[in-house]
């Protein structure tokens, strides 16, 4: 028991899944989609109600109800650490990696957003913030656009004050040049342009199209090659041009991973998902592991869960704010945060994660 506040116990724990159309087909470099699958808990203690969230499959909505949520029922809500270890150990014999670490990324979100909420604190407050703000990155360009899309996406971001903007590459080599050309038209020369290569790339092949890139100014390369290939993000960390900083880590689903690519010095910054790896709790720890080996920290997708964590982690130096989450945040999160001159900011006067779930306009998209 808290000397500062008496333990909660949880009353309630409910998952639900949607699966929402994307407004286009969109692909990357490895990988084709139409639609994006949302699982959502919340969970109730102390007449307050917290919702979190990742972007998974809906055998993650099973695993949550089946496996995780009887351990939480009647537990202290409070004791997040206790509640996460709990969850860790339960899922020993199912693997860690993959959609285990995304069920338990949900409940944990939703116990810190239930905290924040009992306590009357939005979460950047509760976490401390050490930026009222945070620079993002407009993130899409993908390989299923025609370019003249391309272009308008792009270009609308980098006029909207956008200071950095990502495009998909890697699904046809031959044409990545130009596509990449086309992009720096469209945003012209004040922003910074970002590719990412979704792994699609051999380290050769990767290199070689660092080197031009470079020409037009791309100052960020995601996943030149797959990210569980350390020897090469190396290779490309080391051998690429000066400027162009190499980027992974979207796949850490514990700190193990983050600590093997940070000692292997494999990136320039580190990608961290709370979607994916252990949810804010994992994600504090991949910071700590940032700040511990000098390298910077960058949020991956789900812009409006990332908002608070990001604005607290002093490694941290922007949030990608990812067209396909953003599209879906705007429309069934109330409070979901829209970028101003390039910043995103949390409303410090809204508890918890600052976004209500719009229940009644999601029906239609409940699987």
């Amino acid at each position: 028991m808290s000397a500062l506040h008496p333990p909660e116990p949880i009353v309630h724990v409910g998952v639900s899944a949607y699966i929402i159309p994307t407004d286009a087909p969109e692909s990357d470099g490895t990988l084709e989609w139409d639609s994006t699958t949302l699982v959502l808990v919340r969970i109730n203690a102390g007449g307050a109600s917290g919702i979190g969230y990742t972007y998974a499959d809906t055998a993650t909505a099973a695993l949550i109800r089946d496996k995780l949520a009887p351990l939480l029922h009647g537990r202290d809500a409070l004791s997040i650490n206790a509640r996460w270890q709990d969850m860790a150990i339960a899922i020993r014999n199912l693997g860690r990696p993959g959609i285990c670490s995304m069920a338990i990324s949900a409940v944990d979100v939703a116990l810190w957003d239930l905290k924040g909420k009992l306590l009357n604190m939005s979460l950047a407050a509760l976490l401390g913030p050490a930026r009222p703000a945070i620079p993002v990155y407009g993130s899409g360009g993908f390989t299923s656009y025609a370019e003249e899309r391309l272009q308008r996406q792009l270009g609308d971001w980098a006029n909207s004050g956008m200071r950095y903007v990502k495009m998909k590459i890697g699904r046809d080599p031959a044409h990545d040049l130009a596509r990449v050309r086309a992009a720096r038209e469209a945003i012209g020369p004040g922003a910074e342009l970002f590719v990412d290569a979704n792994g699609s790339y051999t380290r050769k092949q990767a290199l070689a199209f660092a080197h031009d890139f470079a020409q037009h100014d791309v100052t960020w390369f995601e996943e030149p090659v797959s990210s569980d290939d350390l020897a090469g993000l190396r290779l490309l960390r080391d051998d690429g041009p000066p400027g162009m900083a190499v980027s992974a880590g979207e796949y850490g689903y514990d700190l193990p991973y983050f600590r093997r690519m940070l000692e292997a010095q494999a990136v320039d910054v580190l990608q961290a998902d709370a979607t994916r790896c252990g949810g804010i709790t994992g994600f504090l720890g991949a910071a700590a592991l940032c700040e511990a080996s000098g390298v910077p920290l960058s949020s991956h997708c789900a812009p409006a869960l990332h908002l608070p964590l990001v604005c607290a982690a002093r490694p941290a130096i922007h949030l990608e704010y990812f067209h396909d989450h953003a599209r879906i945040e705007q429309m069934l999160f109330e409070g979901a945060a829209v970028p101003d001159n390039g910043m995103l900011a949390p409303d410090m006067a809204r508890p918890g994660l600052g976004i209500e779930f719009k229940r009644q306009e999601a029906r239609c998209y409940e699987v």
